[in-house]
């Protein structure tokens, strides 16, 4: 199935990311931001990425990282089956990157992020809008202390730590 919307220099293409219309070597980058992680066995979706890829060109990808919080409430949902993604896997840093090697990728750089705003105050907001209560996407309340919690993450991202206490991490590796 497909579906295609042209705007001004953007086509939006709908079709299956493991079987993609697409000749090969066409793009110098793919990005997928919560997709990879949905796939019980990744590698039809890597080979297809790679395909599609020009030689030199840049894979994109960010998934849910294993040691965060946010991994143990995910279980927990899943087994009770209240998970709003269905299944979904997680990575570590160092299995991304096997798995991306494996694939034919060269990873050349790593970063990752924490949610903004906050994972607990996302399941706050998930619980209320199941009431009728709508609260905003981005809480005003804090202010202050948010801006100085972001400017914390922000110093903290230059560590080699950090990966081990965000949310997603992602990985930008080049075809050979």
């Amino acid at each position: 199935m497909s579906a295609n919307v042209s705007l001004p220099n953007v086509t939006l293409v709908l079709a299956d990311g493991r079987s993609c219309p697409f000749k090969d070597n066409t793009f110098d980058i793919v990005f997928h931001q919560g997709l990879l992680e949905h796939f019980p066995s990744p590698y039809k979706l890597l080979c297809e990425n790679l395909r599609i890829l020009k030689r030199g060109g840049l894979l994109l990808v960010d998934v849910p990282q294993t040691f965060h919080i946010y991994t143990l409430f995910k279980h927990m949902l899943i087994s009770f089956g209240m998970w709003f993604g269905g299944w979904e896997r997680q990575f570590t840093r160092a299995s991304l990157m096997r798995l991306l090697n494996r694939s034919g990728f060269k990873p050349i750089h790593f970063y990752g992020d924490w949610s903004r705003p906050g994972i607990f105050y996302k399941i706050i907001r998930e619980f209320f809008k199941k009431i009728k209560i709508n609260l905003p996407m981005y809480p005003k309340l804090l202010g202050r202390a948010t801006e100085k919690f972001y400017r914390l993450q922000d110093r903290l991202r230059k560590k080699r730590l950090f990966l081990y206490t965000v949310l997603s991490i992602g990985i930008i590796a080049q075809k050979n």
